[in-house]
């Protein structure tokens, strides 16, 4: 049962400065103990309504509001900073966006600590709100060294510490596993329980069917329809998809073949294949992991780590968050070194020069990866710049779903829109091994089956691809076989408590 109105939007719009109007006339009530969940594809205003009742739109991200907010039944146009922060507390699509604190223990404390709380009142709330989110092993690991996923959990402990009335997430479970994801799940229902009033942006919204009250669709900035969950249940898996939302129900993991093993060294081209063959100009070559172990912080994160992705392959490298999939990775592409074991690309090892040079790299946080002022520019980056270039760039954006943006700056897309971005340049630089991290994070359904339809193109081309990925809809839709990275013994949580 929902209790007293929290938070209140009135013909809410917004512009960002020098942009058409984002967000048109919106309305929306939310009450102490509801869930709502805005839904709708990448760019449909989700994240501005969040940026609304956080107070960044106006603020942090200049621009204009319009219409009437209301926290905690007082109008929020002129509303203090600090009262703001106590009312709302908010988890970004990206957590390390809001991250002040080295250390976790002290990002958890820092809103506590802004609002002036007494120093045993901070001790009380910290403590609680990293009890809370299972992080009790790791509160005196610096947050650089955390995973995505668990760098999500420190960023909803950092919200849930100063007790807000209100919190705010956009996308909280886009770095998340399954087991995590659920977990979440289970700690929005207590906090309902306990009367929060919350508001959740997500294209996967299969955690949030037991929690939600009630589902926002947005569509270009207005807010289209509000339905329930049996309406969300009710609905074609084709209108699903037009509408930007990923299935209600979990989805099963995919059957997959398991990754081969490396074969050892070979001579240089040996397991190359002809890019002829898949009808494209592409140099297509096998990626080996062979013995690979890596380690950081002084702990062992995986030993004897060995597979094969041959060209015409897309394999998921799947494992719980912690486990060193990114570490893995980034060896693999040649921005790490390992403790033992080598990377082979078309049977040669490689130097780290070498590798970067052959191998694609997309990071789970691309915010800080483009450099250009366009998107049809910065797609070009990475390629030969010649006509034939432009035009498969062209291709890659429209087969994507990015070419209506290729004049925008790069830096003013949603969270999809820029991971769409850098899979695009990597796609659109015909290297021979891609390797994605979380692609499709911040993905709505629609944008998820293009992006599966591009790597099954980029395969049949001759490319070699590697997914670091939590999302079994991604997989069944386009990955032909799967690692499952295991930790040297342990869990990264508790390898990191010792």
């Amino acid at each position: 049962m929902t209790g007293d109105l929290v938070a209140q939007l009135k013909g809410a719009s917004f512009s960002y400065y020098g942009a058409p109007e984002t967000l048109h006339a919106v309305d929306l009530d939310v009450h102490a103990g509801e869930c709502v969940v805005l839904m709708g594809a990448s760019g449909s205003g989700k994240t501005t309504i969040v940026r609304v009742l956080n107070g960044l739109a106006g603020g942090y991200y200049r621009g204009s509001v319009s219409g009437d907010v209301f926290l905690g039944g007082l109008s929020a146009r002129d509303m203090e900073a600090w009262r703001r922060a106590e009312l709302v507390g908010s988890v970004f699509q990206d957590p390390t966006a809001q991250f002040f604190s080295s250390q976790l223990a002290g990002e958890v404390a820092f809103g506590c600590e802004n609002i002036g709380y007494p120093a045993e009142e901070v001790v009380r709330r910290t403590d609680a709100a990293i009890g809370r989110l299972g992080l009790d092993r790791l509160r005196t690991i610096a947050v650089d060294e955390l995973s995505s996923g668990q760098k999500q959990r420190v960023a909803i402990a950092s919200s849930l510490a100063p007790a807000p009335r209100l919190v705010v997430m956009d996308e909280p479970s886009s770095n998340l596993d399954e087991d995590a994801a659920q977990e979440l799940g289970a700690v929005l229902m207590e906090l309902k329980r306990q009367g929060y009033a919350l508001v959740v942006a997500e294209h996967r919204i299969s955690y949030l069917m037991e929690c939600a009250d009630r589902f926002c669709y947005m569509e270009a900035g207005r807010m289209r329809a509000v339905l329930s969950r049996d309406d969300v249940f009710a609905m074609e898996g084709s209108e699903r998809v037009a509408m930007g939302v990923r299935s209600p129900a979990f989805v099963p993991r995919p059957s997959l073949k398991p990754a081969p093993l490396a074969a050892g060294p070979a001579r240089e081209g040996e397991r190359a294949v002809s890019g002829e063959a898949f009808g494209a100009r592409l140099e297509a070559a096998s990626l080996e992991v062979d013995g690979l172990a890596v380690s950081r912080g002084g702990n062992l994160l995986f030993s004897d780590v060995c597979f094969a992705v041959e060209p015409g392959q897309i394999m998921a490298l799947t494992g719980k968050n912690g486990v060193g999939k990114t570490s893995l990775a980034q060896v693999a592409v040649g921005l790490g070194r390992p403790d033992e074991g080598c990377v082979r690309v078309g049977g040669r090892k490689l130097s780290r020069r070498e590798l970067r040079r052959r191998v694609w790299y997309s990071p789970n946080d691309v915010s800080m990866e483009f450099f250009s002022s366009r998107v049809d520019e910065e797609v070009l980056l990475f390629s030969d710049q010649d006509d034939a270039a432009r035009r498969y760039a062209d291709h890659v954006l429209g087969r994507l779903g990015l070419a209506e943006l290729g004049d925008r700056h790069p830096s003013s897309l949603s969270g999809g829109q820029k991971q769409r971005l850098s899979i695009a340049c990597g796609l659109a630089s015909r290297r021979s091994v891609l390797i994605l991290d979380e692609p499709t994070s911040g993905l709505d359904a629609l944008s998820m089956r293009r992006l599966a339809d591009a790597l099954r193109c980029a395969a049949e081309e001759g490319a070699a691809v590697v997914v670091i990925t939590h999302d079994n809809e991604f997989m069944r839709e386009c990955c032909t076989h799967v690692f499952a990275l295991e930790g040297a013994g342990a869990d990264e949580d508790e390898r990191r408590a010792r």
